[in-house]
């Protein structure tokens, strides 16, 4: 059986006010494309299809989109859970009508799939379910994939799971031994004669992050073991954080990471999607398949000044990325220059001046004593170094204003 695992597309999500949609687009295209091509079995999709809870109508589109076109006219199977962005609700929605294509749609923890009513060779099945578990049969392969399905499961959702099946002293355990009870309870499902498979929406202790991943932890709290996952698990898909990464090799513990940058924390990582090929009671091998539709992020570091950022769009440097830009100035730029340097490239998204002082000035500032300058002398000195640019009239006499109300210039206690 042949596994294509992905997760976190943020359908919606924009970077630095720019919308991200022909990259999101592209990306479906490419994943269909892969899909086809590699003659996939089961897409498995771990969470945060959605960029937030009330997604854009197109973002919605988008994704029935790629699930009609994963799906294969019900030949493959595709599974999505909801990640800590989504709403359940909405990504279940469709659960009555997606079963009928092979496509299971689960939104919280204690769900459990819809069953498929009428059978056929030809098209995906599914055979049996509970809350948080389906087993699949796929055309063309030997063996049926028994699947622990997890949408993200927050504290309460996993209490609300938890509380008729847990005794009270197993329901104070720590979070990451509740998750860990939860899913050796549901491996019971697990055969020998079958692919058995892990997927959920959670942050795995290890696992390193980037600064795009709104966290679904506090302090900790809600960290998992890698220990956590049944040993009789053939792979496990999980979604949450953005980078590429193996937590473990037995089982086998994998975050796809998101198809498309979402943060120039995130900048030169490579982006892909996991290829695992199963059979029951054999290795586990896996593909990493590489992603080329989504523009790159670059972070741009121009030392010597606008005459360095002119060169390298001369020389090409990064072509087709979208660009931070950090530019090193050794004083006020003019307003009308500064506007030029935002022209010069469509592709900069954030440009971030850099005042740079000589040494000599440098020296000569630090001669002159705090207490021979008067409180708008130092108001305006702090001003431009963090902005690089002297403060108007008028802020300085709403200075001069806050200050007068905080106790004046000069009084004693």
């Amino acid at each position: 059986m042949r596994i294509l695992h992905t997760a976190d597309w943020h359908f919606g999500r924009q970077l630095e006010g720019r919308d991200r949609r022909i990259e999101q687009v592209a990306f479906v295209d490419e994943l269909c494309h892969i899909a086809d091509e590699r003659e996939v079995d089961l897409v498995l999709i771990a969470g945060d299809v959605y960029d937030s809870v009330n997604p854009p109508a197109w973002a919605e589109e988008l994704f029935y989109d790629a699930l009609e076109r994963l799906s294969s006219e019900g030949r493959r199977g595709v599974v999505v859970i909801a990640g800590n962005h989504d709403q359940p609700e909405r990504v279940r929605a469709a659960a009555p009508l997606a079963t009928k294509h092979g496509i299971v749609l689960l939104g919280l923890p204690k769900e459990a799939p819809l069953l498929t009513q009428e059978a056929s060779s030809e098209r995906v099945q599914i055979v049996q379910g509970g809350p948080s578990w389906l087993e699949m049969k796929i055309p063309g392969c030997a063996a049926n994939a028994v699947i622990l399905a997890l949408p993200y499961p927050s504290e309460s959702r996993l209490k609300e799971l938890l509380s008729e099946s847990f005794t009270q002293e197993q329901m104070q355990l720590a979070f990451s031994e509740r998750i860990a009870q939860l899913l050796a309870d549901l491996s019971v499902h697990f055969r020998e004669d079958t692919v058995n498979l892990v997927t959920s929406h959670l942050f795995v202790m290890g696992g390193k992050e980037t600064d795009s991943e709104r966290p679904i932890q506090i302090g900790g709290a809600l960290t998992v073991s890698p220990q956590a996952f049944p040993k009789n698990a053939d792979y496990v898909a999980l979604g949450h954080l953005h980078r590429l990464q193996k937590l473990s090799d037995k089982p086998l513990v994998r975050y796809s990471g998101s198809p498309i940058s979402y943060s120039f924390s995130e900048a030169g990582q490579s982006k892909a999607v996991v290829l695992v090929e199963v059979e029951p009671g054999q290795e586990v091998r896996e593909e990493i398949i590489y992603l080329t539709s989504a523009r790159p992020l670059a972070r741009w570091r121009a030392t010597e000044g606008i005459e360095q950022v002119e060169r390298w769009l001369e020389e090409g440097r990064d072509a087709g990325a979208w660009i931070d830009l950090e530019l090193h100035v050794s004083g006020v730029i003019d307003p009308a220059e500064f506007q030029r340097v935002r022209k010069l490239s469509d592709d900069f998204l954030k440009i971030q001046r850099v005042v740079v002082r000589e040494e000599r000035e440098e020296e000569e500032e630090q001669r002159v004593e705090l207490t021979e300058l008067t409180s708008d002398q130092l108001f305006k000195r702090f001003y431009e170094r963090k902005r690089g640019a002297e403060p108007d009239e008028q802020l300085v006499a709403l200075f001069q204003r806050l200050l007068a109300e905080t106790g004046g210039e000069g009084e004693e206690e």
